[in-house]
């Protein structure tokens, strides 16, 4: 009896060394071209939804109201907040490694110069204040802790952790507690999860509940989760009743919304909109276009979550597989705004931080047969962090940042808070006769000058960050010719600005900076043949970008009208 006491114990002992040692392997080059896919996705999700965020509120957008996809849209994911706030984080790991302080994490953030809204924005303020994290993502100190913020900027987390979910649940404890709490967190750890299992599962249901096991099961977004689960198992071709289930839990009912930063129609809440990535996810069965409308159709937040769809389906396909439409115009040599990463650069760095996360988890780095290279992963099981609640929630660490730490935060200047128009009708008129201009700022000298090595420049420059300067024409169009509005644009050195222009419709959206332009300038002819015959407002704006620097160079504003 003895020895086969000892026999069954040698047995047990051998059985569990082998379950802690047991791998998976994931070649190199495989990882790169999913991750590559995880980011393409992000853009595609992202700028494809664009158009419809949060138009919708509280109701499924029409089946005719979605966007058509085209693929030039793609390059819009450069400009979008869901992508370039993760740049952020990305260098703060690049710069100071994968175990960077929460602290060093917050002073990098409150050095960014980009536009931000809600929990970002609010916890920026906080930082910039000296308080430090995760302070400033504490209830106390910012009312948005339970909204989308981390939830939409953690793609990262999974993108730089293959099959190494502790690695995405640390990460949203360093980097989502600068702005989140709570939810808030665990929005993005369940978005970070699945990208993790994405490397190597394609099935939806396995990866969201994937993602499901790196958050506390007893938190309302685990809840969230689990009911969309279970009703789309319960119903599994009708989204639409799905849709109607979320809206009547965590959109209608206030003990799913104790912690939301708007009790009305708007709901940023990471919870219902997780939902909503989730739905897509499962009801989309794989389908990158049906994935990626279901999930906008469910309205709200309603580009931020077609990201998180995209992203994660585009990485369990890889980069190769990707159909054509949603990267052909992709422009790998782009930076994104506020950024030194373009695509080779931002793909080579996250190859180095999940070199550093591979090994760190206990993992190797192996040689092939053919001498390739291939991540030898530990399986891991999830542990995620402690419960918290934003509306119950547990005591401040009263984090102040240090006067060393203080001396770090060196913030781009700000726009005047209560700033100044100026009237350039008189210069317009002799610039480009019959325009009108209108909610001119007053910074960077507006008016005609010399600039750029061109003579006679209109200058212009936004009212405010949400208040674009406008210039507009009542244009008679003659018929039977084709009429072309040529447009010579350019910028600051040091700066970006946002060109719009509208008929009945908006007709260019395009960002003028260093990436777009040769040698700071931007030739655009703009064809209005569909409107000769007819009189039609046109108007062009010099529109913030979320930089600095904002003025628009004027060479060329003209119409050309031939047979």
């Amino acid at each position: 009896m003895k020895r086969l006491t000892a026999i069954l114990l040698i047995t047990a002992s051998a059985a569990i060394s082998a379950q802690a040692t047991e791998f998976r392997r994931l070649p190199v080059t495989e990882y790169r071209d999913k991750m590559k896919a995880g980011w393409l996705g992000q853009m595609v999700g992202v700028a494809w939804g664009g158009p419809t965020e949060f138009k919708w509120k509280g109701e499924i957008i029409p089946e005719e109201q979605v966007p058509k996809w085209t693929p030039d849209m793609v390059n819009r994911g450069f400009d979008e907040d869901d992508l370039y706030v993760e740049m952020t984080f990305l260098r703060s790991l690049e710069v100071h490694g994968l175990d960077v302080s929460i602290r060093q994490a917050g002073i990098d953030f409150a050095n960014s110069d980009y536009k931000l809204w809600h929990a970002n924005q609010a916890a920026r303020e906080a930082l910039r204040k000296g308080i430090a994290p995760p302070d400033s993502g504490h209830p106390q100190f910012n009312e948005h802790s339970d909204d989308i913020d981390y939830q939409i900027e953690s793609d990262y987390s999974g993108l730089i952790s293959p099959g190494l979910p502790n690695r995405a649940i640390a990460l949203g404890e360093t980097f989502g507690r600068i702005m989140n709490y709570g939810d808030g967190v665990y929005g993005g750890q369940f978005i970070g999860g699945m990208y993790t299992e994405a490397f190597f599962e394609t099935d939806p249901v396995k990866l969201v509940e994937a993602g499901l096991r790196c958050i506390p099961a007893d938190s309302q977004y685990a809840e969230a989760v689990r009911d969309v689960l279970a009703w789309y198992r319960a119903n599994p071709e009708n989204w639409q009743q799905t849709w109607n289930q979320i809206q009547e839990k965590y959109h209608k009912n206030p003990a799913y919304r104790r912690a939301s930063c708007d009790k009305g129609d708007f709901n940023i809440d990471a919870k219902i909109n997780g939902a909503y990535v989730v739905l897509g996810l499962l009801y989309g069965q794989g389908d990158l276009d049906k994935s990626i409308i279901i999930s906008m159709r469910a309205g709200q937040d309603s580009d931020c979550n077609p990201s998180n769809v995209g992203g994660i389906l585009f990485t369990t396909l890889g980069f190769a597989a990707i159909p054509d439409r949603y990267k052909e115009k992709l422009d790998e040599s782009r930076r994104w705004s506020h950024s030194n990463y373009n695509f080779p650069k931002l793909i080579d760095v996250c190859e180095q931080l999940a070199r550093q996360s591979v090994l760190q988890a206990g993992g190797k780095i192996e040689t092939d047969e053919h001498g390739a290279e291939v991540f030898v992963l530990p399986i891991e099981k999830p542990v995620p962090g402690k419960l918290m609640q934003s509306w119950e929630p547990g005591p401040i660490a009263n984090s102040r940042f240090t006067t060393e730490e203080i001396a770090q935060i060196n913030p781009p200047s700000q726009e005047p808070s209560v700033p100044t128009r100026v009237d350039l009708n008189a210069a317009i008129s002799k610039f480009a006769p019959g325009w009108m201009i209108k909610d001119c700022g007053s910074q960077m000298s507006p008016g005609i000058r010399d600039v750029g090595g061109k003579q006679n420049v209109l200058v212009t420059h936004p009212f405010s960050a949400n208040m674009p300067c406008v210039m507009g024409q009542r244009v008679d169009f003659p018929p039977n010719k084709k009429t072309t509005l040529r447009l010579v644009v350019g910028h600051h050195p040091e700066g970006e600005w946002l060109l719009m222009v509208t008929a009945d419709r908006l007709l260019v959206r395009q960002v003028i900076s260093k990436e777009t332009t040769t040698d700071g300038w931007l030739n655009i002819d703009l064809d209005l043949s569909e409107y000769a015959g007819r009189i039609v407002t046109m108007q062009i704006y010099n529109a913030s970008n979320g930089g600095t620097n904002e003025a628009a160079y004027w060479a060329t504003i003209e119409f050309e009208s031939v047979p």
